[in-house]
């Protein structure tokens, strides 16, 4: 592909262009990170061709970013690019709009840039373009950009100042802002908003160049320290790594902080994830960013830690994280003094309700930041077990089927009434207040392809499968492969050395921790290779064009139990069929049954079957289930167990993500078992 970079001293708008080739690098450019062990292959050097990942994206580049950019340009709901409009004088107007809109603004440039990196639209281009100007001209001259305190202060608002407000987001709109220049620069050789993110970084740097306590809590939401660290790797200046570490030390200097953003305990005395689930998941993947510039073991030892507390007894089912609308951390301890009422939390150990679940949509895309990283700094398939689940599941649960409608929470269970009013839809919105989750799902979708692949020295890295291409390098020398699967529906994974011709590497398999007896054959042939699941399986030798390499990952559907400290999912059961989490929803279940009734029995037979016109296309799993039609519940809060024994009756699971795509429905992952 061919880009375009501003001439040296030309104005940006309406510039002449010279031509340049810019390093391809991923969503992490870790090409020259001292401790990362895999390196990410370019954004544009993947492209999928079928099936599962090439419809979403081609739903995600047709739909869900241009509706994006009308919402966003028209003001139809809330003045995104008029914010920047008013704050560089080109408009009038007052900010009308939650504090973080700036960082909603600059994720959607961040989908368009990804879009534009495999896909060329001279359309979108234009509202890239159209949105990096206003940009810039709402930018001060001393690097400070943050709408709502331009707008109020030119407006004559005296009140509206610089970090006089911790709970204004400003970190995170700049970190989001610095991200998206970085992603710009790559795949648009321009360094019109790389320039705008610099001088942000600068004023960062003069503003944070003597800590206090009270500049210490400016942190809220961290997203800057990976996107200062990116700034870092994108520029070479050092100056911003040193201001990361500046202020991920200063976090020490809170006093009387809470579990809120996460500066109650100092990060090294962490070892479980508590308080505002996004807000922790992006401090970890700004942690492991760190870790991947400094080696700090310290950071390593509490990312690990708190890793293994998320995996073990904090994550749902579908990958979801932070279970609770409302908590207080530590819950339950005795040490009231510490308590802090917390937003969107992560709960106690084992606090994993299924129908107030939370799991704000931007959660588990933290979720998915953090563990990319930390696969970064170990080459361990753990980390990408845990990303795929997420990605699959809870992820994609966020945005519709058509692509413009979307989920701030994501429960586990939907019922009609339900137990208590709760504040956010059960049903997909084009718009809600808090728009923080729809441009966050819609780039992460854009930049799927970023995590399919990695590479290090002699080794390629198959990290998730699907029909695509790969064009990128071995070392200096090109190669292409063609991946061909049907996958998340079968197993069965095909790629052929379509383009190859240096020394011998290694392929490396991921093979995934629910995919026990892998087989894989190299040109029809078995090989006698280790794949266990939850690691890479390696296969070395002097590859040639046309090398056919076969991967089978059996994958039966599974019934799965949760540990017994998991309180609601007590005698119940939910269906998992390789990455992907199913659901019961009213049109799977015979009519007049209510979800209510239905069990499912521990010995019955799971069916999946593909169906190219059931949501979108899915591999939908029938079963019979035990209908118990008992008498419904009045206003009793305890009764005597019926003996009814029930009656067998065909239902139909469907993948959890595409649930509520139907109209209102009620919907349950996990479902009593009758033993």
């Amino acid at each position: 592909m061919l880009l375009l970079v501003a001439a040296p001293h030309a104005i940006i708008a309406g510039v002449l262009y010279a031509p340049l080739r810019v390093d391809a690098a991923g969503i992490v450019d870790v090409s020259d990170s001292p401790h990362a062990v895999v390196r990410s292959v370019g954004l544009g050097d993947v492209h999928w061709t079928d099936g599962f990942w090439a419809d979403r994206i081609a739903t995600c580049r047709k739909q869900s970013i241009p509706s994006m950019w009308r919402l966003m340009e028209s003001g139809q709901y809330k003045p995104f690019l008029g914010h920047f409009l008013i704050a560089a004088g080109e408009a009038e107007g007052d900010y009308h709009g939650a504090k973080w809109n700036d960082g909603d603004f600059y994720k959607w440039i961040e989908a368009a840039c990804a879009s534009l990196a495999v896909e060329p639209d001279a359309q979108l281009q234009a509202h890239v373009d159209r949105a990096v100007a206003a940009i810039i001209a709402a930018q001060r001259e001393d690097g400070y950009l943050h709408t709502p305190v331009l707008v109020g202060q030119r407006n004559g608002d005296a009140s509206a100042q610089p970090f006089s407000d911790r709970f204004a987001f400003e970190m995170y709109n700049i970190g989001h802002l610095m991200t998206a220049a970085c992603l710009h620069h790559r795949v648009t050789g321009r360094d019109d908003l790389l320039q705008a993110a610099c001088k942000t970084g600068d004023f960062l740097e003069e503003t944070f160049r003597t800590p206090t306590p009270e500049l210490a809590r400016n942190s809220v939401c961290p997203s800057h320290y990976m996107a200062l660290v990116e700034l870092y790797r994108t520029t070479g200046d050092a100056r911003y790594l040193g201001l990361v570490k500046q202020l991920f030390a200063m976090r020490h200097l809170v006093e009387e902080g809470g579990d809120d953003n996460q500066d109650r305990v100092p990060f090294a005395q962490q070892r479980e994830a508590a308080g505002h689930a996004v807000r922790a998941n992006y401090l970890y993947a700004g942690a492991a960013d760190l870790y991947l510039e400094t080696g700090d073991e310290e950071l390593w030892n509490t990312l690990d830690a708190v890793w293994h507390n998320v995996v073990e007894k904090k994550l749902y089912i579908t990958g979801g994280c932070g279970a609770l609308y409302d908590g207080a951390s530590p819950d339950g301890s005795p040490d009231q003094e510490s308590i802090t009422r917390v937003h969107q939390a992560y709960g106690r150990n084992y606090q994993l309700p299924h129908t107030t679940a939370h799991n704000e949509t931007c959660a588990n895309i933290g979720l998915v930041l953090w563990n990319w990283r930390m696969f970064l700094a170990t080459g361990e398939a753990r980390f990408l077990d845990v990303l795929e689940l997420a990605l699959y599941n809870s992820v994609l649960s966020g945005v519709s089927l058509d692509g413009d409608r979307y989920f701030y929470v994501n429960p586990l269970r939907n019922t009609d009434p339900l137990p208590t009013e709760l504040r956010f839809s059960r049903a997909r919105q084009p718009f809600f207040t808090s728009f923080c989750c729809p441009p966050n799902v819609v780039r992460t979708i854009a930049e799927v392809g970023g995590y399919a692949y990695s590479v290090s020295d002699g080794a390629l890295w198959v990290n998730l499968y699907g029909g695509n291409k790969l064009d990128t390098k071995q070392g200096d020398e090109p190669l292409s492969i063609v991946q061909q699967s049907d996958y998340p529906w079968s197993g069965n994974v095909a790629i052929e050395i379509e383009n190859w011709e240096g020394p011998a590497f290694e392929l490396k398999l991921r093979i995934p921790s629910w995919a026990s007896s892998a087989k894989i054959a190299v040109n029809g042939k078995q090989l006698e290779v280790a794949a266990t699941p939850g690691s890479f399986a390696s296969i070395k030798r002097n590859w040639q064009s046309g090398d056919r390499v076969e991967l089978e990952l059996p994958m039966p559907a599974q019934l799965i139990e949760a540990h017994p400290l998991v309180e609601e999912a007590r005698n119940q059961v939910a269906v998992k069929r390789g990455p992907v989490v199913y659901c019961l929803e009213s049109p799977g279940l015979p009519a007049g049954v209510k979800l209510a009734h239905v069990a499912l029995p521990a010995d019955g037979e799971l069916t999946p079957r593909f169906d190219a016109n059931l949501l979108g296309g899915v591999a939908a799993i029938d079963t019979k289930a035990i209908i118990r039609d008992g008498e419904p519940w009045r206003n009793d809060l305890y009764r005597p167990l019926s003996a009814s024994s029930g009656r067998k009756a065909k239902i139909t699971l469907t993948p959890y993500y595409a649930w509520a795509n139907r109209g209102p429905e009620e919907m349950s992952v996990w479902l009593p078992v009758d033993r």
